[in-house]
């Protein structure tokens, strides 16, 4: 196995991908309330913003941005991953654990231009997965407040996006 080393720069902007354990389909609309329940409170104990994110039923992709001076996404994914599998086992006692995989993917956002092919890349990928046909038809995804606050047109994705085209990160 390769030593993989994580990338750790003060108030940066990551990209992530976490997956659920086997990839079991657990990210339903039953579990997404648990979700962003540990999402925002591990924002409250450690500040972040989530300028975008998707969540399929078996893995999420996010943007995320720390604040100046801290570069610790590890406690906090660590913090979300325990929150989560507590709130949802409290739930529905027949899940079968663990949820999560251990690992996860992270990437550095190192410019502009990395960060709209990474927004574009979570925008587009419940319509790579089939989930929909168009991004605003997705319901778990930051997408349409991108539409909203004029990132987007409404019908953009009807097609691959050129600059996501061979991308992979599951």
């Amino acid at each position: 196995m390769p030593n993989y080393r994580r990338l750790y720069i003060s108030g940066a902007c990551y990209f992530f991908t976490l997956v659920t354990h086997q990839r079991t389909p657990i990210l339903n609309k039953h579990a997404l309330p648990h979700l962003k329940a540990s999402l925002l409170s591990a924002s409250m104990r450690m500040p972040f913003r989530i300028p975008a994110i998707v969540v399929l039923p078996d893995h999420l992709h996010c943007l995320w941005s720390l604040p100046s001076g801290d570069v610790d996404y590890s406690r906090r994914w660590q913090f979300i991953k325990a929150s989560f599998t507590r709130r949802i086992k409290r739930a529905d006692e027949n899940i079968s654990l663990p949820i999560w995989q251990k690992r996860y993917w992270e990437h550095l956002i190192r410019d502009e231009e990395d960060f709209q092919r990474h927004l574009d890349y979570i925008h587009f990928n419940p319509v790579k997965h089939g989930y929909a046909i168009r991004p605003i038809d997705y319901p778990w995804s930051s997408f349409r407040s991108h539409v909203g606050r004029g990132y987007y047109p409404v019908d953009w994705g009807s097609a691959e996006p050129a600059n996501v085209n061979g991308l992979d990160f599951e």
